[in-house]
């Protein structure tokens, strides 16, 4: 990365760490996608649902855009904890069950039963002073895998900006090669008037030089690509300024792909020659690459 830039987040990445608390150790799992906007999804353990608004939290204050699945698995040695069952809310669930069955639905299975959340619970729960402690133990365990999947994103990121600039300076190189063919196109403009005037001459009176010129002005006018090319000039360096901020940048930068796609569809309609035309078709292909890796930046 350029010492003059900013690290740059991408939206993708993975990390995975793993804790013990007493008999019980967990791992914590988070993965991040693309996304329009920051879409959090918890998957949580029965008992720790209470962590769900800490998550959330947690989660946006490190990020701002991407789709971020956190998953949370909890493993206890077995024989460390005696279960027993809810009677109510299984009474509750049988009750339904005969309903259904009356209606022609096959009985429910006992494992099946006693899969069902809040079914089966613990003997002894776990006193305040131990929630707490445990609590804390699961939210610095969740700071460490939000720190690595951090770190994976910035290390994307890193990857995503060599491509990038390469495709930043590849739109640049085709924007001075349309600038050089567009200053040919009003004297290749002029000759083909001319020509096409020639094989007049014999069915019309030759046009006076005072309406040739007109005439002339007015092509030149429909073909003068300048404006366009100093958009895509502004906008390349608006661009590049943008990738110096070490901010989130996604948005902004995929503004300017529609801009410079805007132009570069207009240069490719007041071209005049087949050469201006393929550089406008070139350059509309290496903003659509640059497009596509804007959308996996933060």
């Amino acid at each position: 990365m350029s010492a003059d830039l900013g690290p740059l987040a991408s939206m993708t990445g993975f990390a995975r760490t793993v804790g013990r608390h007493g008999t019980l150790e967990w791992a914590w799992e988070a993965r991040s996608v693309n996304g329009r906007s920051l879409d959090v999804r918890c998957r949580l353990p029965s008992g720790v649902e209470r962590l769900e608004p800490i998550v959330r939290a947690r989660v946006a204050r490190r990020f701002k855009r991407g789709n971020v699945s956190l998953q949370l698995t909890l493993t206890r040695p077995e024989g460390t904890v005696a279960m027993r069952v809810n009677r109510p809310l299984l009474d509750q669930i049988l009750a339904i069950a005969r309903d259904l069955e009356a209606a022609g639905v096959a009985p429910p299975r006992l494992d099946g039963l006693l899969a069902l959340r809040g079914v089966l619970e613990p003997v002894d729960e776990p006193d305040e002073a131990e929630r707490a402690a445990l609590d804390a133990a699961l939210e610095r365990s969740l700071d460490e895998v939000l720190e690595q999947l951090e770190a994976a994103r910035t290390t994307e990121g890193a990857n995503l900006l060599s491509a990038l600039l390469g495709h930043l300076d590849g739109i640049e190189r085709l924007v001075q090669a349309a600038a050089e063919a567009g200053a040919a196109q009003p004297a290749a403009l002029k000759q083909r008037l001319q020509e096409q005037l020639k094989t007049l001459l014999d069915v019309s009176p030759a046009l006076p030089e005072d309406r040739l010129a007109q005439e002339l002005a007015i092509l030149v006018g429909k073909a003068d690509v300048r404006e366009e090319l100093d958009r895509l000039s502004a906008h390349l360096s608006q661009a590049r300024s943008l990738l110096g901020t070490g901010e989130p940048i996604g948005r902004r930068l995929d503004f300017l792909c529609q801009e410079l796609n805007r132009e570069a569809n207009t240069l490719c309609s007041k071209a005049a020659d087949l050469a201006l035309t393929q550089l406008g078709l070139d350059l509309k292909a290496v903003i659509e690459q640059l497009r596509e890796q804007v959308q996996n930046i933060e």
